[in-house]
């Protein structure tokens, strides 16, 4: 197993979640600052969009319209020129706040839920759906009894989409139909000691999942085989994406915690090592 650290790129953010890799630049959610923020190749921030529900999950649609969950009222919307509007609404389906999102190549979202509010304790978790937003914007129940879906990426070949539960400790993996619909439910790999939450696949098939709960970003195989580790600078990780012009620096969102009344001090950063494989399929 390889054993890597990271380095800090940029500090002073509450909540950082959702890295993107889009147009040579690193788009990730500010999730408790309520920003979308976009991180150019020198180091220097730019100002995406303000969400004032919170952002979490991103992406773009085929017309290159950049896509975000709006956590707390459970909306996906669509950025038109500075404008958000509504292309649809979560609430119906996702029993709390809405999380993660991949988009795949015809504009079809795929967005978890917490089930759940994580953020008061003795609360018990629940198994959500996950929501499948069609271009229309229609929704559906694209896969039933997860528990915690989170980070998500997509083959590819677009025939595999493969999810981060979080409260069951592993990644799940579905086929995906020319329409969408996910079939073939199986583990992809039980996580030993570790909680998935963001996620991103490389060319070689593998999938580096952050950990929350221990400061770590696992390089894992189908399976469950674990071939390297990125220990980061703050107490948690929290997602991940291979970006850079060769798709070979990992970036990873950092915090000491996860809960709003607890990241005040802007101790969030995106941290960064570079890998031997490049990154590959969805986001």
């Amino acid at each position: 197993m390889n054993s890597l650290a990271s380095r800090v790129v940029v500090e002073g953010l509450r909540f950082p979640e959702g890295p993107r890799s889009h147009d040579g630049q690193l788009i990730f959610s500010d999730q408790h600052d309520r920003k979308v923020w976009s991180l150019s190749t020198d180091g220097g921030l730019t100002k995406v969009v303000d969400v004032p529900h919170r952002p979490s999950g991103l992406g773009w649609d085929p017309q290159g319209r950049m896509l975000v969950v709006s956590m707390d009222d459970r909306r996906l919307l669509r950025l038109e020129g500075h404008t958000l509007t509504e292309v649809a609404d979560l609430s119906p389906l996702a029993t709390w706040h809405c999380n993660d999102m991949v988009v795949d190549a015809v504009g079809r979202a795929y967005v978890g839920n917490f089930g759940f509010d994580l953020d008061t304790p003795g609360t018990e978790p629940v198994s959500v759906p996950l929501i499948r937003v069609d271009p229309d914007g229609s929704i559906h129940r694209a896969a039933e009894d997860l528990r915690f879906p989170n980070g998500t990426v997509i083959t590819p070949d677009g025939a595999t989409l493969v999810i981060g539960e979080s409260y069951a400790g592993c990644l799940t993996a579905f086929d995906v139909a020319r329409d969408g619909v996910l079939s073939n439910r199986r583990t992809w790999a039980q996580l030993q000691g570790a909680v998935p939450d963001g996620i991103c696949l490389d060319a070689e098939g593998a999938i580096w999942s952050s950990c929350p709960l221990t400061g770590r970003v696992l390089r894992v195989r189908e399976g469950g085989e674990v071939t390297d580790v990125v220990t980061v600078d703050r107490r948690g990780a929290y997602a991940c994406m291979l970006g850079g012009a060769d798709r070979t620096t990992l970036y990873i969102c950092t915090a000491d915690a996860s809960n709003p009344a607890e990241t005040g001090p802007m101790r969030g950063a995106i941290e960064a090592c570079e890998v031997g494989v490049p990154g590959a399929g969805l986001p």
